[in-house]
């Protein structure tokens, strides 16, 4: 194994640790700087990103004892102090998926903004947690007993019920109503997750299949045991001929499925696993 690969082993190993549990609740925050650090091949010093956000932090503490807490206390400290914003103009740009190109660049994907509001919110004491709102990430914070949903790719601006029909309607279209469902809390697992899904769709789409194997193997450090990841990582590595990665994920792929999931992927999984044994002999 190069010193390239075991740098990368190592810290996949410490995204892994970082992941374990039931993945309700993580250090978000280093977590995902974590996988910043995986995404570059030289080491990057993750200090100057931490030091930023706990002074992101320490001024929120300050404007709360000032000021008392109010949800747009958030918006005040990141959006207007800071200058995060969304980056509507190069929205696919990967930086906008990478935690310390985003701290850098003071823009980035709803998702990795509202890793930075969560964290900034939680070390204020305040009960924080992302959304299940369709196809635009937003979170909720509790304060003083009151529930506030807040859209930091907009400046951190808090969302009346008004606001979240407008904005469904606008990835759902005219006729979509909101439900109680589009408000359900998603663990931190699942932040992180779609941090990193943005990289690797990003990734298929440019048919750079190294590149998007490499996010998989990201995302599986994340949650090791999600079937959809494994077979998906069982069809990248076979493109890719490397075929002892492919098969271990198709093994592990049917060893969760145990004959309870589509039996038509099951089949496949399995076709393909028989195949690829063939091939190593």
């Amino acid at each position: 194994m190069s010193s390239v690969e075991l740098e990368s082993s190592k810290r996949l190993a410490r995204l892994r640790d970082l992941c374990a549990g039931d993945g309700e609740r993580l250090d978000l925050l280093e977590a995902a700087l974590a996988l910043s650090a995986l995404r570059h091949d030289d080491t990057v010093d993750l200090a100057p990103y931490r030091l930023h956000v706990a002074a992101m932090s320490a001024d929120l503490a300050d404007l709360v004892r000032r000021r008392g807490a109010t949800p747009e206390s958030l918006a005040e400290v990141l959006a207007q102090s800071y200058a995060y914003r969304g980056d509507s103009e190069t929205y696919d740009d990967l930086q906008n998926a990478d935690l310390a190109r985003v701290i850098e660049r003071r823009q980035g994907l709803p998702v990795a903004l509202s890793i930075l509001y969560l964290h900034v919110a939680r070390a204020q004491g305040w009960n924080a947690e992302g959304l299940a709102f369709p196809g635009h990430f937003l979170l909720r914070v509790e304060i003083d007993g009151a529930r506030h949903v807040i859209d930091p790719f907009h400046d951190g601006c808090v969302r009346d019920a008004a606001d979240l029909r407008d904005l469904l309607r606008q990835v759902l279209g005219p006729a979509a109503e909101l439900r109680p469902a589009h408000f359900d809390p998603v663990s931190d697992r699942e932040v992180l997750l779609r941090l990193e899904n943005n990289v690797r769709l990003r990734l298929v789409k440019r048919e750079e299949w190294s590149g998007a194997a490499q996010s998989l193997d990201r995302m599986l450090a994340i949650a090791p045991d999600r079937p959809e990841l494994l077979f998906e990582a069982g069809q990248l590595n076979t493109r890719l001929d490397k075929r002892r990665a492919a098969i271990a994920a198709f093994q592990r792929f049917l060893e969760l499925d145990g004959g309870r999931g589509d039996p038509e992927l099951r089949q496949r999984a399995t076709a393909l696993l028989q195949e690829l044994r063939r091939g190593l002999n």
